[in-house]
């Protein structure tokens, strides 16, 4: 939270001091880089926090909650990639149209493949939602984290959706030297950055902050949450496989199609572990 909020800060700053100075170009480039990089950044703070419910979670987890994060952060790296190669080529492209166009189609793309993501991780929110209702365990604090995990990822979802057409849109003027609606409802009103760039960042950064997930989680990432709502300390995560395999296998395909899991189900034995204090 605390460097996505500082680089999207950066990029608006950025924009402001661009606007009286428009014919310096380095800040121009500076406050589209951090503008566009500022989101993706703020989504790994929502992959950490569902990363430690599945801490709390164990038994409803579909990978080592652990690698989680990584698991994103691969996705994340190529989108931060693509944005940052295709806001510094659109912003030096100057009259240069291919240069243009090809750093507008990156941005394009990058902000599609934000919105499948935040897509993909909605659905891994769903599915842990869906076996604790099963299970009888959406206890008041667990529906509270998930209801803030569907909210945040739907305000970065918004986000990305925006960013695509905008850039889609510039694309296909580029290339064709023709406006059309979407065109000039899109670019040439600036409320539009406001409403579903900035508005959705600021509410998100205000959810996180307001109810923090640190009140409804605990610190320690070995306590869980067993079967009959007793929060226990046991002995967290224990993977047998080597750590390489963890992180190419993120799901561990091979174990489960095999019919056994390669980790350590220790909640099945709730006896053995002590009440958290």
């Amino acid at each position: 939270m605390f460097w996505g909020g500082a680089v999207f800060t950066s990029g608006w700053i950025m924009r402001a001091v661009s606007s009286y100075n428009v014919a310096n170009q380095n800040l121009y480039i500076a406050a589209t880089v951090l503008v566009l990089a500022g989101p993706p950044i703020y989504s790994a703070a929502e992959y950490n926090i569902l990363g430690r419910l599945m801490h709390y979670l164990p038994m409803h987890a579909p990978l080592n909650p652990s690698r989680l994060l990584y698991f994103f952060i691969y996705l994340g790296v190529a989108v931060e990639s693509l944005t940052a190669a295709g806001g510094s080529r659109a912003a030096v492209a100057g009259d240069d149209k291919a240069m243009l166009k090809s750093g507008l189609t990156l941005i394009s793309i990058a902000a599609t493949l934000q919105g499948v993501v935040e897509c993909v991780f909605i659905g891994m929110v769903a599915l842990l939602h869906y076996r604790c209702v099963k299970t009888n365990m959406l206890t008041s604090k667990v529906r509270t984290i998930f209801i803030m995990l569907y909210g945040t990822s739907t305000l970065i979802l918004l986000r990305s959706i925006f960013r695509a057409v905008e850039n889609f849109s510039l694309v296909n003027v580029v290339s064709s030297e023709n406006c059309d609606a979407t065109c000039n409802g899109v670019i040439k009103h600036e409320w539009y950055i406001y409403v579903f760039e900035a508005a959705p960042m600021v509410a998100y950064t205000y959810w996180l902050n307001i109810i923090h997930p640190g009140r409804l989680l605990p610190v320690n990432p070995k306590v869980y949450l067993d079967f009959n709502g007793v929060e226990r300390t046991g002995p967290g995560w224990i993977d047998t496989r080597s750590t390489w395999v963890t992180f190419v296998d993120l799901f561990d395909i091979r174990g489960r199609t095999g019919g056994k899991p390669k980790h350590d189900q220790y909640w099945l034995r709730p006896d053995e572990w002590p009440e958290a204090v």
